[in-house]
């Protein structure tokens, strides 16, 4: 399994935080940082407002939907919901695959083309 498939997961995979491995010679910043890239699960309405706030803060966003199909009616409520977020901040949405949703702040956008081949 690659690095980004460990950051980004895989279709209909579960990750916790302790799926995350620490990279040798790659230490934590010691100075707070500006921004943060945050991962979740959306697994009901409810964990929409977490998402919210972090986007609302500056941050960005890596939400699993692998609970929901894109047909799913709350997947609908909660996509046209965390579109309002990002437009609202003049941020970016973009979604992965059927199992993630990429949410930014103002000033990050989400290209659309994949690096590589």
């Amino acid at each position: 399994m690659g690095f980004m498939n460990k950051l980004l997961g895989e279709s209909g995979a579960t990750r916790r935080t302790d799926d995350y491995v620490e990279l040798d010679g790659v230490q934590a910043p010691e100075a707070q940082a500006d921004y943060q890239l945050h991962i979740a699960k959306i697994s009901e309405k409810q964990d929409v407002i977490d998402i919210k706030d972090a986007v609302y803060a500056g941050d960005i966003v890596i939400a699993d939907i692998t609970r929901h199909t894109t047909q799913d009616r709350t997947m609908e409520q909660i996509t046209d919901e965390l579109q309002q977020v990002a437009r609202g901040v003049g941020g970016d949405i973009v979604q992965k695959d059927e199992d993630q949703i990429i949410i930014t702040p103002r000033g990050v956008k989400i290209s659309r083309e994949k690096l590589g081949r």
